[in-house]
């Protein structure tokens, strides 16, 4: 006989679990390192504070606090961390200029821009030039310290971040570095066609995901100028475009021609001026001869039909490739004086037609119902089979060419245009640095902008910047169980205690549902 638990029944199991959570964290507290006897006084536990660390926060991480980079102006051509919004809006200059061969409305350079701090604010002070138009052209500017002259012995590093804060599926976040001359004085007239000596950045339309380097080469011999495009990295840049976080980008190049593109301290391609780009930068010593022409009794076939062949005489070439089957018989119930189709016994002719511009009128052709159950209707035919006297068209076979010559080719003669640029890193100065982009993608974060000649410059101001904006960003972003796990300070004696007291109420809950489940089926049963 079954026997229902009541309210005394309850009250014991929740006894009884309130006695294991006594237990379970005695166990827990006796797992843990003794304390000094001083702690205790009169049977109660001083609330004893533990000290942490210089330089850590309540949880025993390290502090991270963002102060904006000091900018040590000897060190740089250019910086900029945008956080002093005053002073980074006297050095860049917005374009007052239209695109050229472009409908009106769409020419002017009407982006957007603004200094403000990320959708994600990680420190108040940490702010950053904004592209906030989406499906506009937009430019701004702005002047170097001092150019930079390749002709220097030292190495040119630029390094920036980049926050797609919208994502990105069609659009660019590259910067370009412009040309000293006269054509970049006036830096309110930027615009696509403003010359430049690098472009360097990420860019992404679809599926087709480039991190440019491109530079501009001056022919030394007439000083006509070809873009050089590196060669793509073997691995595709999908995450930038993607997770909405800061990226840091930073290209060096070498005196000795070499150069390195790293995204967040990671290289993702490397090599050399004079080998990694296309074109190349030096043209080809020696050229194809454009007036060699080639002779008309040049033989290029490498095999040709023997010529002494016959076709052999039993050689039909006549014969048909398929033969009706002279064995096949036509099957029982085949009703040759049927016809296949039938016109249309229900149709009759339009009211409106017309026979003198429509013709006569005849009904549409249907299925035979007759030829339904039979085997078939109309004249029998044989099924074709395959020849088996069929040859085909004769053809001799094929020999060695006694004649042949080789693939013909224009013969060789000096380049006229030739040159040989050994220092392609000795480009056109650079007198400031510009972006000038079109995006289908709103609020392009652009931070910690510089231009160095020192690689160790640009990485220790990465570090106080970049890097610790991201260790913040990662362990913000670690699990709430991760943390959970942290607060608990990963001792499973007290994991015991926390899974017991939710145990608790959960089995309370169970037990509560399970009495109210038999209480219903009995009552169910009486009605």
């Amino acid at each position: 006989m079954k026997r229902k638990l009541g309210r005394g029944a309850t009250l014991a199991l929740l006894f009884a679990s309130a006695l294991l959570l006594i237990a379970a964290s005695r166990q827990a507290a006796a797992a843990e390192p003794a304390t000094d006897s001083d702690d205790f006084e009169d049977g109660f536990v001083e609330d004893v504070q533990e000290e942490l660390p210089a330089g850590t926060d309540e949880n025993g991480e390290e502090k991270l606090a963002y102060e904006s980079p000091v900018i040590d102006a000897k060190k740089f051509h250019f910086a900029d961390h945008f956080d002093d919004v005053e002073a980074s809006r006297k050095k860049w200059v917005l374009s007052q200029a239209k695109k050229d061969d472009i409908a009106e409305e769409i020419s002017k350079y009407d982006g957007l821009w603004n200094w403000e701090s990320p959708q994600r604010i990680v420190w108040a002070n940490d702010l950053g030039l904004v592209l906030k138009s989406k499906a506009k052209h937009a430019a701004i500017s702005a002047p170097l310290r001092q150019p930079f002259d390749f002709k220097q012995d030292k190495p040119l590093v630029v390094q920036y971040e980049v926050t797609l804060q919208e994502g990105q599926e069609c659009g660019g976040s590259y910067l370009k570095l412009l040309s000293a001359g006269k054509d970049t004085e006036q830096l309110t007239a930027f615009n696509d066609k403003t010359p430049y000596t690098i472009m360097f950045g990420p860019d992404k339309c679809g599926n087709d995901v480039k991190m440019h380097f491109i530079f501009r080469h001056v022919n030394p011999i007439n000083g006509t100028i070809t873009e050089k495009h590196c060669n793509k990295p073997k691995n595709r840049l999908e995450e930038p475009f993607k997770d909405k976080l800061p990226h840091l980008y930073q290209l060096v190049v070498r005196p000795d021609n070499s150069f390195e593109i790293r995204v967040d301290h990671k290289i993702i391609n490397e090599g050399s001026l004079l080998t990694d780009f296309k074109p190349a930068v030096n043209p080809p010593a020696e050229i194809d001869d454009p007036n060699d022409k080639k002779p008309e009794s040049w033989d290029e076939r490498e095999k040709i039909p023997d010529p002494t062949a016959q076709k052999p005489d039993d050689w039909d070439e006549d014969a048909p490739p398929q033969l009706p089957d002279a064995d096949a018989v036509m099957p029982d119930g085949w009703l040759e004086e049927e016809p296949d189709m039938i016109f249309d016994p229900t149709a009759s002719k339009p009211e409106d037609w017309d026979a003198e511009i429509d013709g006569e009128w005849e009904a549409p052709l249907v299925d035979n119902p007759v030829c339904e159950k039979a085997a078939g209707c109309g004249k029998w035919k044989a099924p074709l089979i395959p020849n088996p006297n069929y040859k085909g068209k004769w053809r001799a076979p094929m020999i060695e060419n006694p004649n042949y010559q080789g693939k013909w080719a224009p013969k060789k003669i000096a380049n006229p245009d030739f040159f040989e640029d050994l220092k392609p890193f000795q480009m056109t100065p650079i007198s400031a640095v510009g972006l000038e982009l079109w995006s289908m993608s709103s609020d392009i974060l652009f931070d910690n902008l510089i231009i160095t000649d020192d690689v160790d410059v640009a990485r220790d101001f990465a570090a106080n910047s970049f890097d610790i904006k991201r260790r913040y960003i990662d362990r913000e972003s670690k699990t709430f169980w991760h943390r959970l796990m942290r607060r608990m300070n990963y001792k499973p004696g007290w994991w015991a205690l926390y899974f017991l007291y939710l145990l608790i109420p959960a089995s309370c809950y169970v037990f509560y549902l399970y009495r109210r489940a038999k209480e219903v089926l009995v009552f169910r049963f009486i009605i």
